[in-house]
């Protein structure tokens, strides 16, 4: 990323300012780290990711493959198709049976699915005003009652400037999701990225749909 960090991630909707989602593919991305996030790994390793899972703007498909590593029904969602036809080599390689679909995170109602748990890594936080409401929505669409909702997103301690990326306030996620879901935990964590050893400072932050 070098001297003008930037963290950009895929499935926007459509604003002239967000880059097309194949061309934050062209290259190796800075989250895409050839391995689940440690902090999605050990909500696995804890049982806490269960039934059929969901991840939305799963790249190439870490999280989705490590959950069908662990006997789970999972589908991956993203607009990168040069991401999901990664995903889907990396599965054929390690023998994983998983569901990769080219669809728009505003939009998961389109799926005419329901999941237990939802996970999201870094796609949140690329989101204001009223797409952050109605990425908020498009959850509720697919995520069962008492279904559970994982993210992880850039925090507001994290220092400098990183692009269209919002670095959020525990306020601003306890506000978006206000109504209809239960905040079950927001807990201070790091995303790994290939560019910095120390990660960037998150929040993982746990909800359940109510």
């Amino acid at each position: 990323m070098g001297g003008s960090p930037r963290y950009p991630h895929h499935l926007g909707s459509g604003s002239e300012e967000r880059p097309e989602p194949d061309d934050l593919y062209a290259g190796p991305p800075p989250w895409d780290i050839g391995r689940p996030q440690p902090a999605f790994l050990a909500l696995a390793e804890a049982g806490a990711i269960r039934g059929r899972l969901l991840d939305v703007g799963c790249g190439t498909g870490e999280h989705v493959l490590m959950c069908a590593g662990l006997g789970l029904d999972a589908t991956g969602v993203d607009l990168a198709s040069r991401a999901l036809r990664a995903a889907e080599q990396k599965a054929h390689e390690r023998g994983r049976t998983a569901r990769f679909l080219h669809g728009d995170a505003l939009k998961l109602a389109d799926l005419r699915e329901t999941f237990d748990t939802v996970l999201d890594c870094g796609l949140f936080h690329i989101f204001d005003g009223n797409d952050r409401a109605a990425y908020v929505d498009s959850l509720r669409a697919v995520i069962r009652p008492g279904g559970r909702y994982f993210m992880l997103c850039f925090s507001d301690r994290q220092a400098g400037e990183w692009g269209r990326v919002h670095k959020l306030t525990r306020a601003e996620i306890e506000a978006a999701f206000a109504e209809g879901w239960l905040i079950d935990s927001i807990e201070p964590s790091t995303i790994d990225i290939t560019t910095d050893p120390d990660g960037i400072r998150a929040w993982l932050v746990a909800l359940t749909r109510i």
